[in-house]
Order: C-alpha cells, then structure tokens, then sequence
C-alpha cells in the first residue's frame, strides 16, 4: 500500500498510539463508543495525528483517573502526551443523541462529510 517504508513506519507509529488511546478509554470500564475520525482514516500516506471522538456512559467520571488515563481527558495533555486530538462526552450530554453527535462529527465545515471510523469490540 504504501511505496515507502519510512510513511508505512510513520502510519504504524500513529497506529500504536490509536491503539494505546483506544485500550486507556476501554480500561476505564466506561467506553461507550469510539470514533476515529480526521487524516487518519484517509489514504493519506503521512497523518500526523488521530482525532478521536468517545461517549463515555454517565457513570464515568474523570476525576477519579490517574496516569496516563487522567491525561486522556484533558484535551490538551492528551495531544502532547499522546498525539491525538481527544474529544469526549457522556451518554447525556450528547445532545440530539448519540447518533447525531457523532453524525456532527463527520461534518466538513465547508460542507460535505469527513471519513469517520467506529472501532468496537467484538462479542463472542
């Protein structure tokens, strides 16, 4: 797929930073759903970052992580530490409902829709 071994090294890095994201927000026991969305799920050969989108249950509460998860929820650290632009809510408060956040989500500001990605875990 990739005609260079150094952008397949460089999307495979992003990758293993996708995964540690997603693996601290299921390890919260709270994860409702996560949602990848920006250059990453795009054929672009080089992406800097993953954007990030989660719906947490209304029981999750963030003050009560520590370590790297804590900085997960912080918009900010998580970008820094983890290189990922970390958007989240609860259950409640997304409003019009689950559905149509993440629909928001995949709006373009200049019109049309961006690529998104739902990663979830599989049931036996």
């Amino acid at each position: 797929m990739f005609p260079f071994p150094a952008l397949a090294r460089k999307r495979t890095a992003v990758a293993e930073r996708l995964e540690r994201v997603y693996r601290l927000a299921l390890d919260t026991g709270h994860l409702a759903r996560f949602v990848v969305f920006g250059s990453f799920v795009t054929d672009k050969p080089e992406p800097n970052d993953v954007d990030v989108f989660l719906v947490m249950e209304d029981t999750f509460d963030g003050a009560k992580l520590q370590g790297e998860a804590a900085l997960l929820f912080d918009h900010a650290a998580a970008e820094v530490h983890f290189g990922a632009r970390v958007f989240w809510v609860r259950r409640l408060g997304a409003l019009g409902g689950e559905q149509t956040m993440i629909e928001y989500w995949q709006a373009m500001r200049g019109g049309g829709q961006r690529g998104i990605v739902e990663i979830a875990e599989e049931t036996p």
